[in-house]
């Protein structure tokens, strides 16, 4: 279980691993050019207790993904039970009032959601870029791949074939952001069917009866079975919808994605795309040298 599932649990010191040597290393990432705007986070809901410990952890990740990069987390919306917390419109104002470039926003969302139009137009008065989504990407699928080891509801690892008599013979993907999301997320159930060898289906957790229905279809084909695994990180989705969803179907579930460190990955890979190409180094002419 991560620790940003346990209240009250403190984060974990991530130190560098030391670098590979030889044909196999991992290529060098690139640097954050001098004077590159800086990341802000943007969480897609209120701010609140559940959602700082997950939020925190990520921008450690992403720090420790690019060293050297500026990144923060803001919010929607703030309430009284967490302070210390920024809204986006706030923090882009700060931004814009220092004379600072202007932040690149990158949603916390692993697909479409009702609030990015809200954060689009918060980010537009502010001239700020804002990126797409997470998702669909292949470390989304291995992200719920984990989530659902974890929850002994399926296979580490393909390549050891050891049995796990809980493991789920069909997934139903869950996701906020109603039909739009998870149409969106059967790219990522694709990816996730190919890693599990079973049948993956995708439902809103915000339409009513669409994961009820999804469960249905997987039995109705043969499935005895079926689990529930979200597609979500966690401070988009109700807690009470995903609550709601194992009541109503009586499905196992693995846990929401959290800080899993491909969620990182992929928040500082998005950022990164979005700057500038770095220019090419220019090279000085060589003198020739006299004759001796």
């Amino acid at each position: 279980m991560s620790t940003a599932a346990i209240p009250g649990a403190p984060l974990p010191v991530r130190t560098p691993g030391s670098r590979a040597r030889g044909r196999h290393r991992r290529p060098e990432r690139p640097e954050v050019p001098v004077g590159s705007p800086a990341l802000v986070l943007a969480v897609p809901a209120d701010a609140g207790p559940e959602s700082r410990p997950v939020v925190d952890e990520l921008l450690s990740i992403v720090r420790s993904e690019q060293p050297g990069i500026e990144a923060a987390a803001a919010y929607l919306a703030v309430g009284e039970s967490a302070p210390e917390a920024v809204t986006v419109a706030a923090l882009l104002a700060e931004a814009t009032n220092a004379g600072y470039p202007a932040p690149v926003v990158v949603p916390l969302l692993t697909g479409p959601h009702g609030r990015l139009g809200e954060l689009a137009e918060v980010a537009a008065a502010a001239g700020s870029p804002v990126t797409d989504a997470l998702g669909p990407h292949p470390l989304l699928a291995e992200a719920v791949h984990v989530r659902l080891s974890e929850a002994g509801l399926a296979r580490a690892d393909r390549a050891r074939l050891f049995a796990i008599t809980t493991a789920a013979d069909g997934i139903v993907l869950t996701v906020v952001g109603g039909e739009e999301a998870a149409t969106a997320a059967g790219i990522t159930g694709v990816l996730l069917a190919a890693r599990l060898a079973v049948p993956v289906v995708a439902a809103a957790l915000d339409v009513p009866g669409s994961v009820v229905a999804a469960v249905e279809h997987l039995r109705a084909t043969g499935s005895q079975r079926p689990a529930l695994a979200p597609l979500v990180i966690g401070p988009e989705a109700d807690p009470e919808l995903l609550a709601t969803a194992a009541e109503e179907t009586g499905c196992p579930s693995a846990a929401p994605l959290g800080a899993y460190p491909t969620v990182g990955q992929l928040i500082a890979g998005i950022y990164m795309a979005e700057l500038p190409p770095a220019p090419a180094p220019v090279e000085e002419p060589v003198e020739d040298k006299p004759a001796g």
